[in-house]
C-alpha cells in the first residue's frame, strides 16, 4: 500500500507514476538537459518526495567531470529540502506532508557504524556509485530508458524516491531555500570542526580551501571557541567572506616560496592545533597534515578525494604524534542530527545566509554550475 498526500488531513491510496521535470546528465562532461521524466511510486520502505529547493555542491560537479564514479544517464543533486508526497508500505518515520531533508548519508540504525556512537558511515551509503535503490532498481525513466540515482537522493528533480533510511523529518517552519544546505555542505564543514576534530576553546586552526564547506568549517571553529582561525586559499577573492564568517586572517600559498607548513609554524609560533583539508587534493591533504603541531595536532580530511588515486606520505608525520582523521558528513548521524541542526538554525545559533550567494530557478541550473566552476559562487540554491 502506498499513500499520497493531497491536502492537509486528506490521504488516499495511490500507485501513480508522476511525470515531472528533472535535470538529466546523459554522459560525462555534458551539460544538464531539462527533461520530462517518470518517477515511479515508492516501494516498501521507500518515500517519494517533492523537492522544494536544492543546493549546488562541488560533489555534484565531481560526477560531471568524472572525478567521482557515476553511472549514466543520471539525476544528480544531494543537498535539498522537500515535502513527503507519498510513502511505501512499512514506512513509519515520516508521513505525507512532512517537511524533510533527503540524506545522501543514510542511517539505517542497524549496521555496526550506526550502532556505534562514534560511527556514521552507514552500510547503505552509495559510496561506489551503484546508482540504484536497495532492491537494485531505479525509480526514474526518461525517453523509455532507466535513469540512475545519485548518492541515494537525486534532488535535481521535481520529485525523487529515497529509502526511508535516507530521509529525516525537520521543523515545518524551516525555510527550504536555506536549510537545504544542512543536507550536505554546511553540516559537513561545521561538523568537521565541532564533532570530528572537537576543536577546543582558545586553539589555533587552519582551514585549507575557502569554498562553502571550508567557510562552514570556519563557522564551526568559531562556535567551538577557537581564538585564531587561518583561512588558506589560492583565490584571494574568497578572503573577505572567510573573515566575515570568523577567520581571523587569510593567506595564499602563492605569496610564499617556502612550504605552507613552515609559513604557518612561523606565523603561530608552532601552535596550530587543528588543520582541515577542504579541497580534495592529495597534495593539500599532506600539506594540512604537516601543518598541524607534530606532537599533538589533529588534521581532518574533509574534501572528497579523487577516485582511484593513492596517497604517498612520510610516516614520520604520524609517528611523531599527529592525528589524521577523515570525516563524512561532518561525523553527524544523519537521521538523528539533521533535525537538531535545523532547530539550531531556527534558534539563530548559526547563519546560513552568509553561505548563499545566488538563488536560481531550476531552468538555470547550468548557470549555477558555471558560477561554481568560475569561483563566483559559494552556494547557489535552485528553487524548484
Amino acid at each position: 500500500m502506498i499513500f499520497l498526500f493531497v491536502s492537509p488531513g486528506v490521504i488516499i491510496s495511490s500507485d501513480i507514476v508522476i511525470k515531472c521535470k528533472a535535470a538529466v546528465l546523459w554522459g560525462l562532461k555534458q551539460p544538464f538537459s531539462i527533461e520530462e521524466v517518470e518517477v515511479a511510486p515508492p516501494k516498501a520502505c521507500e518515500v517519494r518526495i517533492k523537492i522544494l529547493a536544492t543546493g549546488i555542491c562541488r560533489t555534484d560537479e565531481h560526477a560531471i567531470s568524472g572525478a567521482m564514479t557515476t553511472k549514466f544517464p543520471v539525476i544528480v543533486g544531494h543537498e535539498a529540502t522537500g515535502v513527503v508526497e507519498s510513502i511505501g508500505e512499512g514506512v513509519t518515520s515520516v508521513k505525507p506532508g512532512d517537511k524533510v531533508i533527503p540524506l545522501f548519508l543514510p542511517q539505517c540504525g542497524k549496521c555496526s557504524s550506526c550502532i556505534n556512537p562514534n560511527g556514521n558511515l552507514c552500510v547503505k551509503a552509495d559510496v561506489t556509485g551503484k546508482g540504484v535503490l536497495s532492491d537494485g532498481t531505479t525509480r526514474f525513466t526518461c525517453k523509455g530508458k532507466p535513469v540512475y540515482h545519485f548518492m541515494n537522493t537525486s534532488t535535481f528533480s521535481e520529485y525523487t524516491v529515497v529509502d526511508e533510511s535516507s530521509v529525516t523529518k525537520i521543523d515545518a517552519n524551516a525555510p527550504p531555500e536555506k536549510v537545504c544546505l544542512i543536507g550536505c555542505g554546511f553540516s559537513t564543514g561545521y561538523g568537521a570542526a565541532m564533532k570530528t576534530a572537537k576543536v577546543t576553546p582558545g586553539s589555533t586552526c587552519a582551514v585549507f580551501g575557502l569554498g562553502g564547506v571550508g567557510l562552514s568549517v570556519i563557522m564551526g571553529c568559531k562556535s567551538a571557541g577557537a581564538s585564531r582561525i587561518i583561512g588558506i586559499d589560492l583565490n584571494k577573492s574568497k578572503f573577505e567572506k572567510a573573515k566575515a564568517v570568523g577567520a581571523t586572517e587569510c593567506i595564499s600559498p602563492k605569496d610564499y616560496t617556502k612550504p605552507i607548513s613552515e609559513v604557518l609554524s612561523e606565523m603561530t609560533d608552532n601552535s596550530v592545533g587543528y588543520t582541515f583539508e577542504v579541497v580534495g587534493r592529495l597534495e593539500t591533504m599532506i600539506d594540512a597534515l604537516a601543518s598541524c603541531h607534530l606532537s599533538y595536532g589533529t588534521s581532518v580530511v574533509v574534501g572528497a578525494p579523487p577516485s582511484s588515486k593513492m596517497l604517498t606520505y612520510d610516516p614520520m608525520l604520524l609517528f611523531t604524534g599527529r592525528t589524521w582523521k577523515g570525516c563524512v558528513f561532518g561525523g553527524w548521524k544523519s537521521k538523528d542530527d539533521v533535525p537538531k541542526l535545523v532547530s539550531d538554525f531556527l534558534a539563530k545559533k548559526f547563519d546560513l545566509d552568509q553561505l548563499i550567494t545566488h538563488v536560481l530557478h531550476f531552468k538555470d541550473i547550468n548557470e549555477g554550475f558555471e558560477l561554481l566552476s568560475q569561483g563566483k559562487s559559494i552556494r547557489s540554491v535552485i528553487l524548484m
